[in-house]
């Protein structure tokens, strides 16, 4: 898909940063994507046209940079967005659900009361990694009785295989490094 032009403008709004946030890890920077009003539109427009398809009847964010391009596809989209914070975030009576990572564990919580028995909904966030995140919230959506539609991403980096962790569902992305 990357010889949709649309596609090729928005990749020159992503900086590397390297040695970020230590070093070895080349940063992919997505402020200056947002920073750019016409280049934000099309990412958001971008992924609209690939998430319309999953039927979402609503999307979740993933805390921190999720909750920008999912309240922003959100609102293109007509749906609900729905808020997955690190442990203490959240006012309410939340779930919570722990994952590994490479060295350690983290948590992810969202109000019980947010996912319906039946929800259909898109997770979204800026970008797919290792995918422990992204399968995290996967669960905490499966077991309060929510569907699980599929992922949107601004940026996946391919190298690291996250996309397997996501249990065969449909993920879409944008752009792929």
């Amino acid at each position: 898909m990357m010889d949709d032009p649309r596609l090729l403008e928005i990749k020159r709004f992503i900086r590397d940063v390297p040695d970020f946030p230590k070093p070895g890890i080349l940063f992919k920077d997505i402020t200056p994507l947002l920073g750019d009003g016409p280049a934000f539109r099309k990412t958001i427009d971008l992924l609209a046209e690939r998430v319309r398809e999953h039927k979402p009847t609503a999307l979740v964010g993933i805390e921190s940079r999720g909750f920008i391009f999912g309240a922003a596809l959100a609102h293109a989209m007509g749906v609900g967005l729905l808020p997955v914070r690190k442990p203490g975030k959240l006012p309410y009576k939340t779930k919570r659900v722990e994952y590994s990572l490479e060295y350690g564990t983290d948590a992810l919580e969202m109000h019980e009361d947010a996912v319906s028995q039946g929800l259909r909904v898109v997770i979204v966030d800026d970008l797919l990694a290792t995918g422990g995140t992204a399968a995290a919230t996967a669960r905490l959506v499966e077991e309060q009785g929510g569907v699980v539609a599929g992922f949107a991403f601004v940026v996946e980096l391919d190298f690291l295989k996250g996309r397997s962790k996501l249990g065969g569902r449909p993920a879409e992305a944008l752009l792929h490094y």
